[in-house]
């Protein structure tokens, strides 16, 4: 229930929607049953959709029906309809841009990041925030950061969006001319910027696609590093609030750190707060993380190595 509480207060909807869910243990075809006997008609399809961020209720007969959702499920009158309209919002700010925070407290410097933006012709607002992220980092026998994969789940806050800007800034010694940028699923690779002297790539994933303000769209990338030194952390920043970041951090058998810990950073250079041990699983070699749903700022795995 502590859970739910936080989940209802920060969103997102569908994640929202799916502890409640959990939390009252109805199936799907109990609550399409329950809604029914309210006069609202939603398929069973329509409600999986809704908890796992595939589709997104925008439609006024679909707000009414979360309306009525709050009441099947027991909860407080608007808490799942704000997450989707904020309140004296309408119909137009169902998909509304999130609050955000600049890259330039994200990233140290951030003059050579917006020097690189501005090659690519990427406007301040990209017209994407991440409903999920799952984010594989490995870790190579010389303690350097050899590969990072990621595949991202992104929901549209305007019309017209057909592309990602990927970043990657690489540790002390990094060469950005061996860096490879690959592009995976539902992507192909557009236009790639380096900066050498901060280590820094950014590439363009083009989708074959345009999205709508609350379509979503699944994708997948990858950065071929191994030429920086000796690394000690991994941290994602995040401009936009909501959905779900997992990173996961594999090392090397010939290269394994002594003490490993979580940690948050409200922007870059802050105090480091949120610190937690992680345990380094034995056969495997990893170290996770699971963020429910992110704030705007930093968050990171450290490891110490012997």
């Amino acid at each position: 229930m502590a859970e739910l509480t936080q989940i209802l207060r920060t969103g997102p909807f569908h994640l929202a929607l799916r502890a409640a869910l959990a939390a009252r243990g109805l199936a799907l075809h109990r609550v399409q049953h329950k809604l029914a006997q309210r006069g609202i008609k939603v398929g069973v399809t329509s409600l999986s959709y809704w908890q796992q961020g595939a589709r997104r209720p925008q439609r006024p007969e679909s707000l009414r029906a979360v309306r009525a959702l709050e009441e099947v499920l027991d909860l407080p009158a608007r808490s799942l309809h704000r997450l989707l309209v904020p309140e004296g919002g309408s119909r137009a700010e169902t998909a509304e841009r999130p609050a955000a925070r600049s890259y330039r407290s994200l990233f140290d410097p951030s003059d050579a990041l917006h020097a690189l933006l501005a090659e690519l012709e990427a406007p301040a607002d990209g017209g994407l925030h991440t409903v999920g992220h799952h984010e594989w980092v490995h870790i190579g026998a010389g303690r350097e950061l050899s590969r990072r994969r990621s595949l991202q789940v992104v929901r549209a806050h305007r019309d017209g969006v057909d592309r990602y800007i990927a970043i990657h800034q690489g540790d002390a010694g990094c060469d950005p001319s061996r860096v490879t940028v690959t592009a995976g699923e539902n992507c192909r690779l557009g236009r790639v910027r380096r900066n050498a002297a901060t280590a820094m790539v950014v590439a363009e994933l083009l989708f074959d696609v345009r999205l709508r303000a609350g379509d979503t769209h699944v994708f997948g990338h990858s950065f071929e590093d191994g030429s920086g030194g000796q690394s000690a952390e991994y941290v994602r920043g995040f401009r936009f609030a909501g959905g779900q970041y997992v990173l996961q951090v594999c090392f090397d058998e010939a290269a394994l750190p002594v003490r490993c810990r979580r940690f948050t950073q409200t922007k870059a250079g802050a105090p480091r707060s949120g610190q937690q041990e992680l345990t380094l699983s034995g056969q495997h070699r990893t170290v996770h993380l699971v963020e429910q749903g992110v704030r705007p700022g930093i968050v990171g795995i450290g490891w110490d190595w012997g």
